[in-house]
């Protein structure tokens, strides 16, 4: 029997109930009478299942926040960041059922197959339910009221579903993680890595009650992945991005990828233009401005006691600024990264240089590139190709979730601070100051601080923003990038090369009103669906 999807795909339907994953086949050889046979066809299903759950979206995310700016319009990420989003011009359209209608439609069959390991299948429709779980995590963050399907629909009027009160679509959300979670191993043989686990359903649902202000809960969460002994940090900051450590013990959950299968190529468009990257996701100057210095002090701090000297912005910094980002006069791939001139001498020749921020369309608005994941370029082959993947969730978001629900909790104890220093030490920087920061208010300064430096374009930072309530003061007014100045490639320090003699690049002018928490779905679906009413505010 042929079923309707909700989706906003109701334009282009295909009225089958196999999902496209099973697009090899025939288009008239596959049944739901055909297919749902044997275990061979339910392992086939639930790669479709993984396939799209979460993508390169990770990172682009940041970009819609305080951190990160995106100049290509069409990757659809600009205008969000901007607030400059509406019904007719959603930006990245990231209201999408496939992976729920695919999910449904597995849970729906999966029964009908005979296993010879029982648990086997209960396993699979635990990993099923995580990953439609997961899609309305992400649903309910961006759009708050959405359509709650748990089934497939016979007809296309059965699919016109009208959004469902966010609080129901966050009660099924976390009811599902933690019925998963008991149901999950906690690890896998090296065969099945990738496949999810106890640790991942805790540590969704563990961001989700943080994001909804559970406290309690969100700790419960962190405490019980803590327990298990499982996850531990790696023991240096940039290798935890690096293609040779893919699937260390930090690694809760990651998009995984396959050179030449299912490959990752946006590795490369972070690439600066010089080294035939789009720039796709560069650093803004505020995010720059939130590394401490070396000694713990914030720059705020520094200048009052003359230790930050504004000539020479990056020297003594917290080194997790320089494994993150590519700032103006570092090494890099070969040459001294230069964005500021738009010339450079080569051999002897003034040539155009492929780096100046307003040159070539690929270079870097900001002035400042992506270094997370792409340092050292020498790792990747071919960088529109590889394996690398992508992380959703790691062991140093457990102990942060433990520092922060302790101190929104007046927990402020032992393990708080312990949280907190395996953070900052693992990435060389010092412990936390227990005199200075003794307080509730200076704690939750700090933790917030660390979060966002810790997981800068892991995609987290626009969802704390908007829990904090302070993006209406972080995303109101000018966008800056670099430092204008001089860079001596001369100068042996590379942190001493720019001297800044200029303010700094104006990118572009961020509005955030009260509506754009929640982002427009496009006026098509709005259109497919008579029954979907727009979010509030973009009518």
């Amino acid at each position: 029997m042929k079923k309707i999807y909700l989706l906003i795909m109701l334009a282009t339907a295909s009225l089958q109930s196999c999902s496209d994953f099973l697009d090899k086949f025939p288009g008239d050889a596959l049944t739901p009478e055909t297919f749902w046979k044997t275990e061979a066809d339910a392992k086939l299903a639930l790669v479709g299942c993984y396939r799209g759950w979460e993508s390169e979206e990770v990172l682009y995310r940041d970009c819609a926040s305080d951190n990160a700016y995106s100049f290509h319009k069409h990757e659809g990420w600009q205008v969000i960041g901007n607030g400059g989003m509406s019904s007719a011009d959603p930006g990245a359209d990231l209201y999408d059922y496939t992976t729920i209608n695919r999910c449904n439609d597995f849970l729906e069959h999966i029964d009908a197959i005979s296993f010879k390991d029982a648990s086997l299948k209960e396993r699979y429709k635990a990993e099923v339910r995580f990953l439609r779980a997961y899609r309305y995590f992400l649903l309910t963050n961006n759009y708050g009221d959405v359509p709650l399907a748990t089934k497939t629909y016979a007809t296309i009027e059965e699919a016109r579903l009208t959004r469902t009160p966010k609080a129901e679509v966050e009660k099924f959300i976390l009811e599902e993680l933690k019925a998963v979670a008991a149901v999950l191993p906690e690890k896998y043989s090296a065969a099945e890595i990738g496949h999810i686990t106890k640790g991942a359903a805790l540590a969704i649902r563990m961001r989700f009650n943080l994001y909804l202000g559970n406290y309690e809960e969100a700790l419960t969460d962190a405490t019980a992945i803590k327990a298990s002994n499982v996850y531990q940090l790696f023991p240096t900051y940039d290798g935890t991005f690096q293609l040779a450590n893919v699937n260390n013990k930090e690694v809760i959950l990651d998009v995984q990828y396959k050179a030449n299968d299912l490959e990752n190529w946006l590795i490369a468009a972070l690439f600066p233009n010089g080294d035939g990257g789009w720039s796709s996701i560069v650093p803004i100057k505020a995010l720059v401005d939130a590394y401490e210095m070396k000694d713990g002090n914030t720059v705020d701090e520094a200048k009052l006691t003359g230790a930050y000297d504004s000539r020479y912005p990056f020297l003594n910094r917290d080194p997790r600024l320089k494994m993150s980002i590519l700032y103006p006069g570092q090494d890099w791939n070969g040459r001294v990264f230069d964005p500021l001139a738009k010339n450079i001498n080569e051999d002897g020749k003034a040539v155009s240089n492929p780096d100046y921020f307003n040159g070539a369309n690929n270079a870097s608005k900001t002035g400042f590139s992506f270094k997370k994941y792409t340092a050292p370029i020498s790792q990747y082959d071919d960088p529109w190709n590889t394996s690398m993947n992508l992380i959703v969730s790691r062991y140093a978001e457990v102990l942060l979730t433990i520092a922060e629900a302790k101190i929104e909790l007046g927990r402020l104890d032992e393990e708080m601070y312990q949280s907190l220093d395996m953070v900052r030490e693992r990435a060389g920087m010092p412990k936390v100051n227990r005199i200075k920061y003794a307080s509730k208010d200076k704690l939750r300064e700090l933790v917030r601080r660390e979060r966002r430096v810790e997981f800068a374009f892991e995609g987290l930072r626009r969802a704390d923003i908007i829990r904090w309530d302070i993006a209406k003061n972080v995303l109101n007014g000018k966008t800056e990038g670099s430092w204008m100045g001089v860079i001596n490639t001369n100068e042996s320090n590379e942190d001493k090369r720019l001297t800044q003699i200029g303010e700094p690049i104006l990118v572009e002018t961020r509005q955030f009103q009260p509506f754009n928490r929640y982002l427009p779905i496009s006026q098509q679906q709005i259109d497919l669906n008579k029954n979907l009413t727009q979010t509030p505010g973009y009518n």
